[in-house]
């Protein structure tokens, strides 16, 4: 959802270039990978690296040993890595030891919590990052904090929300609300999935909170891979739907006529903001902090019991979408992009012809 608008993006500003999309394969779940290559229209991977799931550890090192072949076979100007997960740290180090310049996308987020594996990946990439393009204004004073200088700071907006924009009118043909039985505005929706929530004693209790709000409100609940497998023994109560991962198109739209939205998500807190839908976010930090100066963010913390506020405070939400957030981010970013890298084109060919 990050990348397509720059893949896009990039081949309109260089259409002499030559692009080369590589997927590690980190997400290798088909229901959280190919329905969303198929929904958005992303071309075919040049190169699928098939990397799967791991340890971090183990997962960190496949992406790169295979990255770092692809980049010496390929020998590209420029390598474009977006958000947090393990491959975009594996393709930044890749990139950077074989002297090769590094552009991250959604650059800056910051939840100052170094437990967490995405917030470690996040500082590294960025360090060694020749382009940081940020999307929220407080991603440039945390860059600034860790000393990257202003020449390496862009801010161009939030990507994502350039296919969020693109994909609206699609939204109106899914039948993902009749199907679950769902009624705009009179259900919950629920999305969880990182470790600290679905892989210890916090999902019990997540789950009869769950129950519990479904009593007052439909409540539906469309559970990710890892999530899935934790409750294949539990039997939801009548007012909680159960699914199996969804689309791009059916999920954008059961976000939209949603009453709330309850998660642990990153881009989903981007993806409410952008829709005007309450948010209530079930962690302790959050590395998009604009979402919670917008009001349609709420940090409950990781504490189950908060749940049950939900109702409570839907009465407080008043939302604005951020500055940067129009649909307009990835141009942005791409004429920044092409044009340094037609620059360093253009002073190549001059010590060419000088040497």
């Amino acid at each position: 959802m990050k990348m397509l608008p720059v893949i896009e993006g990039m081949k309109a500003a260089l259409p002499e270039g030559r692009h080369l999309l590589v997927h590690t394969g980190q997400h290798y779940d088909a229901e959280m990978s190919d329905v969303f290559f198929a929904e958005l229209g992303l071309p075919e991977p040049d190169v699928f690296l098939g990397v799967g799931s791991g340890p971090h550890g183990r997962q960190t090192g496949r992406a790169l040993e295979g990255l770092e072949e692809v980049f010496e076979r390929e020998r590209p100007d420029a390598v474009v890595v977006a958000g947090d997960v393990n491959s975009t740290l594996a393709g930044a180090l890749a990139a950077v030891k074989l002297q090769i310049p590094v552009a991250h996308v959604e650059s800056g987020l910051r939840s100052f919590d170094r437990t967490m594996p995405e917030e470690v990946n996040r500082v590294l990439v960025d360090q060694i990052s020749e382009w940081c393009f940020t999307h929220s204004p407080e991603a440039a004073d945390n860059l600034r904090r860790e000393g990257i200088l202003d020449e390496r700071i862009f801010f161009v907006g939030n990507t994502m929300i350039d296919t969020l924009e693109r994909m609206a009118p699609r939204l109106e043909t899914s039948q993902i609300l009749e199907r679950l039985g769902a009624e705009e505005r009179q259900y919950v929706l629920v999305t969880l999935h990182r470790p600290s929530l679905v892989d210890g004693p916090l999902l019990e209790p997540v789950l009869d909170a769950l129950g519990d709000l479904s009593r007052t409100i439909k409540v539906v609940f469309p559970a990710h891979p890892r999530t899935r497998e934790r409750l294949a023994a539990w039997s939801p109560p009548p007012g909680l739907v159960l699914t199996s991962p969804l689309g791009y198109v059916d999920f954008l739209a059961l976000e939209r006529h949603a009453a709330a939205v309850l998660t642990d998500s990153g881009g989903v807190q981007e993806e409410t903001t952008s829709l005007g839908v309450p948010c209530f976010t079930l962690r302790d930090s959050t590395e998009r902090p604009v979402t919670i100066h917008e009001g349609t963010n709420v940090l409950l913390g990781l504490d189950p019991r908060r749940i049950a506020e939900i109702p409570r405070l839907l009465l407080r939400h008043v939302p604005h979408r951020p500055h940067g957030w129009d649909g307009k981010a990835a141009p942005r970013l791409c004429e920044i992009l092409a044009g340094a890298l037609s620059d360093e084109t253009e002073r190549a060919r001059a010590r060419s012809v000088a040497g």
